[in-house]
């Protein structure tokens, strides 16, 4: 059975444009992760904001099958501040049980304009673009976006090993359901390329924007879905 736990630690996005009237303090989410119309994992996520800082913690647990075949948990969390344009992150981690030599780390020095990821003790210095995300605050950036009458999206993003530009199209007034009820969104679909995986992103405008479903096909056809199954949202 092939399997990719780490394109389940999804991708995601930054743009200008404040909307940090609707950002919230705090944040609770549970999504339930299927390869095809198998269930894999789950994934438990908070996020907490204090004035000008946030923290956020993403874990992984494979279940099923997955469970037997790749037992260890992925860790990833990011920190940093909160500013007009949204999230501002300073830190990022990716950590694997039992599986230490596959951490990776950012460090992201916004007054040098300099971003260090950090893979088996061995520390690499690139530039850092102005409103870069990490591979978790990216998912969350959305909240502080008003992205409904933005029809493109560019960002940059680290996933700890590198860092790369993602280019997405934004359709508005679609729809997504989920266990939790049928709610109205947005969009958001990568720019096709060759040889290259896909990814779907549906975000539910009344809680600010935050994704309810997310699905990566891969450049062989593999569908993997993310989709929201719990929620506590503070305002």
């Amino acid at each position: 059975m092939k399997l990719s736990l780490q394109a389940l630690a999804w991708l995601t996005l930054c743009i200008a444009g404040p909307a940090m009237a609707a950002s919230p303090s705090s944040v609770s989410a549970t999504y339930d992760v299927y390869k095809g119309s198998i269930k894999i994992a789950q994934i438990e996520e908070t996020y907490t904001r204090q004035k000008d800082r946030y923290t956020l913690s993403s874990t992984i647990r494979p279940i099923g099958l997955v469970a037997l075949i790749k037992p260890g948990k992925i860790l990833y969390s990011s920190s940093g501040l909160v500013s007009s344009k949204g999230l501002q992150p300073l830190r990022f981690s990716d950590q694997r049980e039992r599986d230490e030599s596959r951490d990776r780390f950012a460090e992201f020095d916004w007054n040098a304009r300099q971003l260090t990821l950090i893979n088996h003790e061995q520390r690499s210095v690139f530039p850092l673009p102005d409103g870069t995300q990490d591979r978790l605050s990216a998912m969350y950036q959305f909240m502080f976006l008003s992205l409904a009458k933005t029809d493109t999206l560019s960002f940059h993003m680290t996933n700890g090993n590198k860092i790369d530009i993602y280019n997405y199209r934004i359709t508005p007034d679609q729809s997504v359901t989920v266990p939790l009820g049928t709610f109205k969104g947005l969009y958001v679909a990568s720019v096709p390329e060759a040889d290259a995986s896909r990814t779907e992103i549906w975000l539910v405008e009344e809680h600010a924007n935050f994704p309810y479903k997310m699905i990566i096909t891969d450049k062989d056809g593999d569908k993997f879905s993310q989709v929201l199954s719990k929620f506590v949202f503070v305002p």
